[in-house]
């Protein structure tokens, strides 16, 4: 089982066939998906509507200057229809390189018409329970951002967007009533929030690995266990760390796309991102620290093995001498002769017995 979940935690390999063209949209990853699914949400501070297809030409008649859409793209493995859309939004090649690829780092780039940006959303299967590692999912997804639209494209179906699809649904917030850019802003709180789930749990599974260890007899696995925990950590850092780079550029970047008001906004998220990397440097300065521990733990359990053997050698030690004095065949031995010799050489050797066990209570050795 645990070899298993090792490699199911490995990254994906590159599949890209050597010496394509920069732009050629080849899928990288392991989530095929038979179709493509899209929802596209289209509102304003008075309307919503909600819509569902397997084709990206039902999403091209959602154009009103008066309202946002949010075009949600589920499964990557089909790039014809990813094709399609960026052919719609004249997306540049590169761009959809990037959305296929999903091996591609956290990133940001600023177009004329539109902002792209890529990070990773993170979470545990909901039959991981604190105690358990479970298998971390890490989705590629991609947000295309214009002036009054969002496109998001993600590898398979199942996410972590659903308060923001009930926000919108139900006119809670300011959501409704704010563009595209917020609308950004909401998708990324999303994921960011989750993060610190993610974090909590590590940090569950860390204490019960402690405590783990602190067992007179710590589980054989114990070592896999703390290995995978190491892997799981560094998906997470991974994920995280050059998602800090991409908020600092948003509240900073000089277009019409994000407005002045949710630059704050972004701002925020800035220091959540920046609270998330912080934790999950200290628990992998912890994670570290446990393999340390274990190793101590075994050393120490060793050292008492050791000292109890190094104990019963050592009464043994005068009482193998008496025995193997009186054990010899010479024919002159005077105490052989009396007939309490047998008895009092018993009482010599529980004297001496007796004497050492006293000797190591009172140096504290027992």
């Amino acid at each position: 089982m645990v070899k298993r979940t090792r490699l199911l935690l490995r990254r994906p390999k590159s599949t890209k066939a050597l010496n394509q063209p920069p732009g050629t949209v080849t899928y990288i990853g392991r989530k095929e998906s038979a179709e493509t699914r899209l929802e596209v949400i289209d509102y304003n501070k008075e309307s919503f509507e909600r819509y569902t297809s397997t084709r990206p030409e039902d999403a091209f008649d959602f154009e009103n200057e008066n309202k946002t859409t949010w075009i949600n793209i589920d499964g990557l493995s089909n790039t014809a229809e990813i094709e399609k859309l960026g052919k719609y939004y004249n997306l540049h090649p590169l761009i959809l390189e990037d959305i296929v690829n999903t091996n591609q780092r956290p990133k940001i780039d600023e177009y004329q018409d539109f902002i792209f940006v890529v990070v990773k959303m993170l979470y545990f299967p909901k039959e991981a329970t604190s105690k358990t590692n479970g298998n971390l999912v890490s989705e590629h997804v991609s947000f295309v951002v214009g002036e009054d639209y969002v496109l998001s494209f993600q590898e398979a179906g199942g996410d972590v967007f659903d308060g923001v699809r009930e926000r919108l649904e139900n006119g809670k917030g300011r959501i409704r009533g704010n563009g595209a850019d917020y609308l950004l802003f909401c998708l990324l709180d999303a994921i960011i929030d989750n993060y610190f789930e993610v974090i909590d749990h590590m940090g569950d599974q860390i204490e019960f690995l402690e405590e783990d260890l602190f067992q007179k007899q710590p589980s054989d696995d114990i070592t896999f266990q703390i290995q995978e925990l190491k892997r799981t950590i560094l998906r997470i850092r991974r994920a995280v760390f050059p998602l800090r780079e991409v908020l600092s550029r948003l509240e900073k970047m000089d277009t019409n796309l994000i407005q002045e008001k949710t630059r704050n906004y972004f701002r925020d998220l800035y220091d959540h991102i920046t609270q998330v990397s912080e934790n999950i440097e200290i628990y992998r300065e912890m994670t570290w620290g446990l393999m340390d521990m274990y190793m101590t733990t075994i050393s120490n359990k060793m050292n008492e093995v050791m000292k109890v053997l190094t104990i019963i050698a050592t009464i043994f030690i005068p009482l193998t001498f008496i025995a193997g004095i009186y054990g010899m065949n010479f024919e002159f031995m005077p105490e052989l002769q009396w007939k309490y010799s047998y008895f009092v050489l018993w009482g010599i050797m529980l004297m001496v017995f007796v004497v050492m066990l006293y000797f190591f209570r009172k140096k504290k050795w027992l």
